[in-house]
């Protein structure tokens, strides 16, 4: 019974639509994003938190992707979050340098067409 919970799948399509969302918003990109690419020169404290950022994100990608295969631990899908993560990030950061939201949407469709972003 679904009592209003979001599927799996529709998990994962909000999450690479949150960082198109920042795209549509004046071709803004995430924050993060754009403080890790400078993250020698930052202080200590921003450090941490763009850490812990990135470490939130690739954590709740871990899960999803747990539940998607009960069979594998979380730990068992940590690189598969992990490369999720890099590669929305990039494909973000690619779209924004062109300024071309439909070239973030053709990225993204093709990390699910070859299996990276996992699709029903």
């Amino acid at each position: 019974m679904n009592i209003g919970f979001p599927s799996t799948w529709s998990c994962l399509a909000k999450y690479t639509d949150a960082f198109r969302m920042a795209l549509e918003r004046d071709n803004r990109m995430c924050l993060c994003g754009i403080m890790a690419a400078e993250y020698d020169d930052l202080p200590e404290a921003v450090k941490v938190e763009v850490t812990a950022f990135a470490d939130d994100n690739i954590t709740w990608l871990s899960q999803v992707l747990s539940l998607l295969d009960p069979s594998r631990p979380v730990e068992a899908v940590n690189p598969h979050a992990s490369a999720i993560y890099a590669a929305v990030g990039g494909a973000q950061l690619t779209a924004r340098g062109r300024g071309s939201i439909s070239m973030y949407d053709s990225i993204v469709e093709a990390y699910r067409l070859n299996g990276l972003i996992p699709t029903k």
